[in-house]
């Protein structure tokens, strides 16, 4: 991103006005700066629970903008786009299957994602499974994670069609969460579909052993979770806000991982949000029917 150099009016901040247009020169351009901002997150519902894992990231962010920044709990993930479209909030965190649907029904403009070092999908089996290839899962029954979810749904569907399997016909879905490993270990299904980050845990929680299982195949690094701002702020605002956002990274990160939920990200990064690394669960939505769910 072209660098440029941003000057706040923090001045007409502090006297409560509702938005500051600084002057412009060869060195500066006008930003228009909201009085407030409403942040909310997608899979997080209820103001404790929002406090709870956002809390401190929200006060950090505050800071690091020079801006008030009240948090808004949703109702449901899909929820964010109606209030986004209504201004009832400014920026939203979201996973890449939501990201989808704030971006084509209220236009959300992807800000900054976060790249997790070692979020992949993997199909797994068990270590005496004949099963050696993807293709070889055709007919066969396949535990995931919930609908919708990149890492235990859409992205291990991407790799089933890239092996030259139709989703609709060729293999049967069971959606069972984290339970999917001890469907495995007991038989009631071929293989289990999971994030490689939380691979390990999940056995170690079901109290089973790796030995008793393989990773069948580990497809490529997935797009991150991305926080979105509304099309209706300034996009000299919005060009602004990113460029802190990279600039104070390892503070915000810092903030995120003070929260249990947030552990994921630990060794992550702040990377510019690109919409074009989301195609691959676009394509998943258009094969499996529902592309007009986007």
């Amino acid at each position: 991103m072209k660098r440029r150099n941003f000057v706040w009016y923090s001045l007409l901040f502090a006297t409560g006005c509702t938005t500051g247009v600084n002057s412009t020169n060869s060195d500066q351009i006008a930003i228009t700066i909201p009085k407030n901002l409403k942040f909310a997150v997608t899979d997080v519902t209820g103001i404790e629970d929002l406090q709870r894992d956002y809390g401190v990231f929200r006060t950090t962010l505050e800071e690091i903008l020079g801006i008030k920044i009240e948090l808004f709990p949703v109702e449901n993930p899909t929820a964010a786009a109606p209030a986004l479209l209504s201004r009832e909030v400014d920026i939203v965190f979201a996973g890449p299957s939501e990201y989808l649907i704030l971006n084509a029904r209220a236009k959300a403009i992807p800000i900054i994602a976060i790249e997790r070092p070692n979020y992949h999908s993997i199909i797994v089996i068990r270590t005496d499974s004949k099963i050696k290839l993807l293709s070889q899962l055709k007919g066969k029954t396949i535990a995931m994670r919930k609908i919708g979810s990149t890492s235990g749904h859409l992205a291990p569907t991407k790799l089933l069609i890239d092996a030259g399997l139709d989703p609709k016909t060729d293999f049967k879905i069971v959606m069972l969460d984290d339970k999917g490993v001890q469907a495995l270990k007991k038989g009631e299904v071929d293989a289990w579909a999971t994030a490689s980050d939380r691979y390990k845990n999940i056995l170690e929680s079901e109290g089973l052993l790796e030995k008793d299982f393989s990773v069948l195949f580990k497809g490529s690094l997935l797009p991150g979770d991305v926080f979105v701002a509304s099309n209706q702020l300034a996009s000299s605002f919005i060009a602004d806000m990113q460029s802190r956002m990279i600039k104070h990274q390892d503070k915000l990160i810092q903030s995120l991982l003070t929260a249990k939920a947030n552990q994921k990200y630990k060794g992550g990064k702040f990377i510019l949000a690109n919409d074009t690394n989301y195609n691959m669960i676009r394509e998943v939505y258009q094969k499996i029917g529902q592309g007009n769910f986007l």
